[in-house]
Order: structure tokens, then sequence, then C-alpha cells
């Protein structure tokens, strides 16, 4: 049986760098992107190893301002 996979996007001008999006992710790739500011000051999430998302949407789930969106691949 394959893997699931997924693909994470992030409205970044939206985020408020909550982090409540890494701390549901169950392989550990949501992170906050420490380098970047946005246009409300906050760090936003981003992935760093896109092919290692399940594309289980927990991050999206969770997410109170509607930042991310994932897709799921078949």
């Amino acid at each position: 049986m394959a893997k699931a996979k997924g693909k994470v996007r992030f409205t970044e001008e939206r985020c408020k760098g909550c982090e409540l999006c890494t701390t549901v992710c169950p392989v550990d790739i949501v992170k906050m992107d420490k380098k970047r500011i946005n246009v409300k000051g906050y760090h936003p999430a981003t992935v760093d190893e896109m092919d290692k998302c399940i594309g289980c949407a927990n991050c999206a789930t969770i997410c109170p301002d509607l930042v991310i969106e994932v897709e799921r691949e078949k």
C-alpha cells in the first residue's frame, strides 16, 4: 500500500504566528519561518520538507485564521 501524500499551501499574509499548526503535525514538518516576517509582523508558518507531508490536514483544521490549505495527492 502506498503512503498518503499531500501538499500544503499557506496564505502567509493571514498568519499571526500562533504556532498551533506546528503542534498537531504528526510528521513534524510544519515550522515557523524565523527568517521571514509577513505583512502583519509575524513569522509565518511553512513546511520545510513537503515530500514528507501525508495530507492529514490537521494543520488546516486547527488554524483559526484559515491560513492553510491541504491538497491530498492520489
